[in-house]
């Protein structure tokens, strides 16, 4: 079965940027949403949302959780890359943008919704019962893959309730993980490339396909609440009602059947049903036939549905044990039980991106290699969708595959480039992908091995059924069966020996009953490994291309008009007759057996080792090689011919090409009767043709000793400077690859930490930004110095009491000029740095102001003395309110010396003071005097419209009246009479609008 999908928005995601969404106003997706307080007491029933970023994740982090309702019901784990001995600030840094509490993920923690857990540095992190646990590793572990660690373990935990959001980061990490989620029917999502700093883990994670919202982390909130609120993880399963009724899932099936051509109705109703309502949450669809109808509009549905319900686990080496078990004794077995020359065949339905067929390849070369026996192996891998099976072809995988596959089996199977592993050619070579369906399509056969693991446990019982009686006819007599752990034969086990009971390992039994149960193959296609023939029954010449053999026959009957007559025929250099003019047949006749048309097989006796040496030659040679005086034995009799051979370069078609050309001869003159007596009465006529031969013979035995010679000597000398180049190419290789791991590694450990620290720079920024402003604020000139007495910093104020501009940082405050009547400055900071005790002290300024001057001691936060401060308090106006103060005192000291009655009165006549005469004079108490109206004294006894007339003018016309005479009866003293003077009180006083009123007593003056 297929394992992926391609990322699909849906139709309510995008990348418009949202609103900021408002904290705890979110309602609870799920309402009876709880969490457990014993860790192994079951499973939480909310959502657990695992978030991965590295380098530039902290701005997503940031931005995500700053949109995130308080409230969603759902946990969150952070999981970054950080170096092992980092103190993280990620836990204070993200509690900025959040009212949900942001704890450390430690060991045995129980996780609870509304909750941020943020991993530590070092280790790993697991999920078991909603519980989280810390993995330790070893610091030299590579590759640290935390994010996969954490994606897997999620997947395993939460299974539908598990979700997944993918970050900026460099490398691939978190897409293994990714897969992991989407197998167990959870939800990924993934930053978008644009909006995100560093696009490597995001980009990763798109190119599996099968995210579900690609989104800028503004965006995934409120997706986010939306999928947590769906009936996919709302409604409990085991209760319920599927959301899925009967009638509209085979509507559903039609259409994936029509737009596919693969019927999903074999397979089985859980799973298929949950797959759907995954889909139907995603797009926020709550009724069947609504989707139905969505399905119809949308094509590109169909078609995300149908990957989406061809999603499975797979990686390299799944389930260990089970492939310690097959190289531990079957596979072993198998192999030794081959003939040398052997060619291995299996096969691996449903392989998806090739993880394994490539671990049965590794598997077997390594038993091959324990048993000194090399086999040539071909391994099928078929499965549904197209696009798995081209992603097998290209034999990449991320570099979360080193979790999977040993640090020993990387080096040797596997090449890394730039954070992803590509299998080596000669594993590659092993493996033959193609696009198959299992159920209608012809089986691959004479097979050694099927691995079909986890495939028949998303088929129904029929189809089931259907597939065993196939693998068995595709096998060959002990061949093995490799199924997964929830697998097994049923009732076909007369089918299938057990080899391992536990790891579903069987061998194939020979029976009958074979024959009954295979089920029937379409009758117009070919075998699945069948190779197409040259219809015509004739082979092509190697060096020739597929149609230019329909054009030679005209080419070369052409050729042979302009130069030759006699017979010839053109052959490629292995001898293959590609085209024969004339009559051949005194030359050329079928030899016995099947038919060959190879020009050496053909040639008739005398021939085939001439033409052999003459082609030889021709290849060798620019020009013409002729043979002169060749006996051929012909039909009872012999012929004389003079072959030659000429290597063609032109035309362009017939390039490379021999012409090898037949001219008979008249045979050579007889002998003399001197040569006959040297050869002897009884020699043989073939003597001559022995001597031939054997001269032929020998002159190509040592031509081809020389060019084997200068061959070997030139293969020798090339293959010490290959493997000493191969030696030295590896050996910079695994140290370029070390180091580009560990420099990979640092950097995103740096990005992180260096985010953390703008960050805390940024915080520092605006503590500075907040603390100056607070000094100026507060109108007190500051100056900071340093222990030698160097200007540090000041404060705007400053610049106003001495004369500092940004240029005198650095320069000794002793040499700058002051508006302060003050030369003692430099002698009293020195004395405040030899003493620590600090001094205050009111100094004047030239202008008249009054400063109140402090010099402190500078204290770091280690309490180490790093210099002083100055602050100068402007207390101008505290000093002129204290000169008033002393004025006050000594008028009043007047006031209350003088012996006449005196009275002081506000705006509304009312008595504001009076002085002790007053009081002696009139027996009065200040109780019956203070605020009293002096018309309402004594009885009205001032009540006088003449002096209510001139006290009216006093205030508003600063006018003064002298020795206004009132007499009068006054309760307790009888009749008096008085002489008043009244003065404003407002030139130069703190109490304006105020009456002096003097009385001089002349009742016993006598008159003129």
């Amino acid at each position: 079965m297929a394992k992926k999908s391609p990322a699909n928005q849906g139709p309510n995601s995008g990348s418009a940027t949202q609103k900021k969404a408002p904290r705890k106003t979110a309602v609870h997706p799920h309402g009876k949403t709880r969490t457990t307080s014993n860790p192994g007491s079951a499973i939480s029933r909310f959502p657990v949302v695992g978030i991965g970023a590295s380098a530039g994740g902290l701005e997503a982090l940031e931005e995500l959780l700053d949109h995130m309702p308080a409230d969603t019901g759902m946990a969150f784990v952070v999981v970054t890359h950080q170096h092992p001995g980092h103190t993280s600030l990620l836990p204070e840094l993200l509690r900025r943008d959040t009212d949900m509490p942001v704890v450390a993920a430690d060991d045995g923690l129980p996780l609870e919704p509304n909750h941020v857990y943020v991993g530590s540095p070092g280790g790993h992190l697991a999920l078991l019962n909603g519980t989280l646990k810390r993995m330790e590793t070893e610091k030299k572990e590579a590759p640290r893959l935390p994010i996969d660690y954490f994606f897997r373990s999620l997947a395993d935990d939460q299974n539908e309730r598990a979700i997944c959001i993918v970050l900026s980061g460099t490398g691939t990490d978190g897409t293994l993980g990714l897969r992991a989620v989407k197998g167990a029917s959870g939800m990924a999502m993934a930053q978008d490339s644009q909006s995100a700093k560093y696009a490597g883990m995001p980009s990763s994670a798109q190119a599996t396909g099968l995210v579900d919202y690609v989104l800028p982390p503004a965006d995934m909130p409120q997706q986010l609440v939306n999928y947590a609120r769906g009936p996919y993880l709302t409604k409990d399963v085991a209760s319920e009602a599927p959301v899925v009724p009967h009638a509209a899932l085979q509507k559903i099936f039609i259409l994936l059947r029509n737009q596919t051509g693969h019927d999903f109705s074999g397979y089985k109703d859980t799973t298929i049903r949950r797959r759907i309502e995954r889909r139907m949450n995603v797009h926020q669809i709550t009724q069947p036939d609504d989707y139905v109808r969505y399905l119809q509009e949308n094509a590109h549905e169909i078609d995300t549905l149908f990957k989406e319900l061809l999603i499975s686990v797979t990686s390299f080496f799944r389930d260990p044990q089970a492939w310690t078990a097959l190289a531990s004794g079957p596979l072993p077995e198998l192999l030794k039980s081959r003939p040398d020359s052997y060619s291995i065949r299996a096969w691996v339905p449903g392989c998806a991106t090739g993880e394994e067929v490539f671990t049965l390849a590794i598997v077997m070369r390594e038993c091959m290699h324990e048993l000194k026996r090399h086999f040539d192996v071909q391994i099928f891998g078929s499965d549904l969708d197209s696009e798995a099976v081209d992603a097998a072809r290209v034999g990449q995988y991320p570099s979360g595959i080193g979790v999977d596959v040993s640090p020993e089996r990387l080096e040797r199977y596997f090449t890394s480039d730039d954070s992803v592993y590509r299998i080596r050619k000669e594993i590659r070579e092993m493996a033959i992908f193609a696009p198959q369906n299992v159920i209608k399509d012809p089986p691959f056969t004479k097979l050694d091995v099927i691995s079909c693991r986890n495939l028949m446990i998303y088929l129904n019982a029929d189809l089931q059924h259907r597939l065993l009686p196939i693998f068995h006819y595709a096998l060959k007599p002990g061949g093995l069966l490799m199924l997964g752990p929830s697998e097994t034969t049923g009732r076909f086990s007369d089918l299938f020996d057990t080899v391992d009971k536990k790891w579903k390992i069987f061998r194939r039994k020979e029976t009958p009953t074979a024959v009954r149960e295979l089920p029937e193959m379409p009758a117009s296609q070919l075998p699945a490994d069948a190779k197409p023939s040259d219809q015509s029954g004739t082979r092509l010449p190697g060096r020739t291309r597929a149609g230019v053999v329909l054009h030679i026959p005209a080419l070369v009957e052409r050729l042979a008009l302009k130069r030759f007559c006699p017979p010839f025929v053109v052959v490629n250099e292995r001898g293959d007759i590609v085209h024969v003019h004339g009559r051949t047949g005194e030359y050329l006749e079928l030899a016995e057996g099947r038919a060959r048309t190879n020009v050496l097989d053909m040639a008739r006796e005398g021939l085939p080792h001439e033409l052999s040496a003459l082609m030889r030659q021709a290849v060798a040679a620019d020009g013409e090689v002729v043979r002169d005086h060749v006996r051929v034995r012909t039909n009872g009799d012999f012929a004389w011919v003079n072959l030659s051979a000429t290597r063609l370069l032109e035309p362009e078609p017939l390039r490379g090409l021999l012409l090898l050309v037949f001219r008979p001869v008249s045979p050579p003159a007889e002998p003399t009767p001197k040569q006959k007596s040297k050869r002897g009465k009884a020699a043989p006529d073939h003597v001559e043709t022995l001597e031939r031969e054997l001269r032929i013979m020998k002159e190509t035995h040592q031509t081809t000793l020389e060019e084997l010679e200068t061959l070997n000597e030139e293969l020798k000398s090339t293959n010490e400077e290959l493997q000493s180049t191969n030696e030295e190419m590896q050996s910079t290789n695994e140290e370029l690859e070390t180091s580009k791991e560990e420099m990979q590694s640092l950097n995103e450990e740096l990005t992180t930490v260096n985010s953390e620290l703008q960050s805390k720079v940024d915080d520092l920024s605006q503590a500075n930004d907040d603390m100056q402003n607070l000094l100026n604020s507060t109108d007190i000139a500051t100056i900071f110095l340093d222990d030698e007495l160097n200007i540090k910093r000041f404060t705007e104020q400053a610049q106003k009491i001495i004369a500092l501009r940004p240029t005198d940082v650095g320069r000794p405050i002793g040499e700058l000029t002051s508006c302060l009547i003050y030369d003692d400055l430099p002698q009293d900071c020195t004395e405040v740095l030899d003493t620590l005790a600090f001094r205050t002290r009111e100094v004047a300024a030239k202008d008249g102001g009054w400063y109140q001057m402090r010099i402190l001691p500078y204290r770091t936060t280690d309490r180490v003395i790093d210099g002083l401060v100055l602050t100068f308090v402007n207390i101008t106006d505290l000093k002129a309110a204290e000169k008033a103060g002393e004025l006050r005192t000594y008028f009043e000291s007047i006031f209350e010396t003088v012996r006449q009655p005196l009275l002081v009165l506000d705006e509304q006549r009312a008595i504001d003071s009076a002085n002790r005469c007053f009081y002696e004079t009139f027996r009065l108490r200040p109780k019956q005097v203070h605020g009293v109206p002096l018309y309402e004294l004594g009885d009205g006894a001032w009540d006088i419209p003449e002096l209510r007339e001139l006290l009216d003018e006093v205030l508003p016309r600063n006018t003064t009246f002298d020795n206004f005479e009132v007499a009068s009866d006054f309760p307790g003293i009888g009749r008096r009479v008085f002489i008043l003077n009244a003065r404003r009180l407002d030139r130069n006083t703190a109490l304006p609008g105020r009456i002096l009123l003097a009385m001089e007593d002349i009742t016993n003056r006598p008159t003129a």
